[in-house]
């Protein structure tokens, strides 16, 4: 009985903590990162968490969304905004392991269709299996820029599944260079990666996905890649913590809700 006792104060005491333990240094990492893109000549800027909409007068959008609508009006003309949650871009086939070994990107997989790949680099079997793919439209932009951020939420521990999902269907990028031992597409393409959430694991994720974008053979830039995240108590999960982050957010951010 006194160990049950014991645990539950420091569950307490941790949650008494909890708000002493937000982020507050959003801003300063946010501009800093519009000051970097800035610089570039055409940013892709690829968002990818969702939220289901109860109330089409009162729209939820998400706060790694928000963050990419920002810096996509910072930037202008110069940025190109997707999000990723709005496509259908279906699972990846997993050709890259198949017995009789790996077939993911090889030239006969190529989509031949000028308007949607006009490089002629994309080569991905589900475009070419399920006609009403449209990863396309992330991989034409994503060869004319020369700089690209991807924004997503944490959820579980793990980057969400819209972005692992899109990861996957890229796999051809980076098996073009390693496997079939031909040119890196990517190589001069600068990338980050900012993530949101709430109480577990965001730092993880963050760095995960910068050496994960260093093997696709991206250049990452150590200052795009960051997280914020609303405290770093994995235990607060209480409906207090989460109504509160929202507001915290946008303070931490300098930013206000999109217009209605």
């Amino acid at each position: 009985m006194e160990s049950i006792l014991n645990e539950e104060l420091v569950r307490l005491r941790q949650l008494m903590l909890s708000e002493e333990m937000v982020q507050s240094d959003g801003y300063k990492k946010l501009k800093e990162t519009i000051d970097i893109l800035k610089k570039k000549d055409k940013v892709l800027l690829l968002s990818c968490s969702n939220r289901y909409q109860f109330d089409p007068k009162k729209i939820d959008t998400p706060k790694s969304r928000l963050l990419a609508l920002y810096i996509q009006e910072e930037l202008g003309d110069k940025a190109t905004y997707i999000d990723i949650t709005e496509l259908k871009i279906l699972p990846c086939e997993g050709n890259v392991s198949r017995a009789d070994g790996n077939s993911c990107g090889l030239l006969k997989a190529t989509l031949k269709d000028k308007k949607k790949n006009p490089t002629g680099h994309h080569r991905c079997w589900v475009n070419i299996n399920e006609p009403s793919d449209e990863l396309w439209k992330v991989s034409r932009e994503l060869f004319e820029s020369d700089a690209v951020l991807f924004f997503s939420s944490v959820r579980w521990g793990q980057a969400n599944m819209y972005y692992q999902n899109l990861m996957e269907r890229l796999t051809w990028i980076q098996n073009r260079h390693t496997t079939l031992g031909e040119s890196n597409l990517i190589k001069d393409i600068e990338s980050g990666f900012i993530c949101v959430g709430q109480n577990w694991n965001g730092e993880n994720v963050t760095e995960t996905q910068k050496e994960s974008h260093k093997y696709y053979g991206f250049k990452p830039n150590k200052k795009l890649y960051w997280n914020w995240q609303y405290t770093k108590n994995m235990h607060d999960e209480t409906q207090k913590s989460y109504k509160a982050s929202r507001n915290k957010f946008l303070k931490d951010m300098k930013i206000e809700e999109p217009k209605k």
